[in-house]
């Protein structure tokens, strides 16, 4: 009777002491899975390696007057130059990476600071509401980043029928026209999203003025006008804020000079 207590003893102890080894090795795999699973940091970085096309050009033939006497569907001719709508972008380095159009080479056609069009042909029609409007159009590559140079864009009032201006917009000061990202990205295109915007009538630096970038909430102070890569992105909706700031961080005036925008990632 009492062999058969310590037998019975001795095996639950066993038991127990065999279990231990187990509890901890699965709770080091667990641990491992968290780690692996980990958020990442969201981080920007300035995209080099992109062909520079200095000497590229956009003009606004048609329509040749500003003023138009009623809303309804507007004809646009452009005239392009030194630069070929339609081809793909030469890529190398980080543009191998990025959401990149099958089209080619396009305009991107921003009307009153809403998201672009892309359009790849000089000549398309579009409907103008009655209005005062704000036209900002520049080449871009086919990976969408803009090309930027003193004659790669055109920037225009445009008045429609009778129309008041409440946008508080003047080409002739400091303005900011974002660009990208936009819209939804899926798969490989996630993991790498360009971040780029124009700038008209302004320098970035370091003692001058800057654009404040805040991407779901974190913020990243860019001192250079140039393409950049937003890296670490989760799924779901992602929030872009881009805010023209004087030397001092003070918001410089205008009304495209802050702008947020919601972008779509998914698998």
């Amino acid at each position: 009777m009492n062999v058969k207590i310590l037998g019975t003893a001795a095996a639950a102890l066993l038991i127990a002491v065999s279990c231990q080894p187990k509890k901890a090795e699965n709770e080091e795999v667990v641990a491992e899975d968290m780690e692996m699973t980990a958020p990442a940091e969201i981080s920007i970085e300035k995209f080099t390696n992109t062909p520079a096309y200095g000497s590229s050009s956009l003009t606004l033939k048609q329509p040749s007057n500003t003023t138009i006497a009623k809303a309804g569907e507007v004809d646009f001719a452009f005239e392009v130059g030194d630069y070929e709508l339609g081809a793909q972008t030469e890529k190398s380095g980080m543009a191998t990476n990025l959401a990149n159009s099958g089209d080619g080479q396009h305009i991107h056609f921003i009307l009153d600071n809403m998201p672009y069009s892309a359009h790849y042909e000089p000549e398309f029609k579009r409907e103008m509401p009655e209005g005062t409007h704000y036209l900002v159009a520049f080449l871009s590559r086919s990976y969408h980043e803009s090309v930027k140079n003193d004659n790669s864009f055109i920037a225009k009032k445009m008045v429609v029928g009778n129309a008041s201006d409440d946008m508080d917009v003047d080409f002739e000061k400091p303005t900011l026209i974002y660009s990208r990202p936009k819209g939804e990205y899926t798969g490989a295109d996630t993991e790498n999203l360009l971040l780029d915007f124009f700038l008209l009538n302004t320098t970035l630096s370091e003692s001058g003025n800057k654009v404040r970038a805040t991407i779901n909430g974190k913020e990243f102070m860019i001192t250079e006008w140039a393409p950049y890569v937003i890296k670490g992105l989760p799924k779901g909706e992602i929030s872009i804020k881009l805010e023209l700031l004087d030397a001092d961080g003070n918001l410089i005036p205008g009304g495209f000079n802050e702008v947020t925008r919601t972008v779509t990632l998914k698998d």
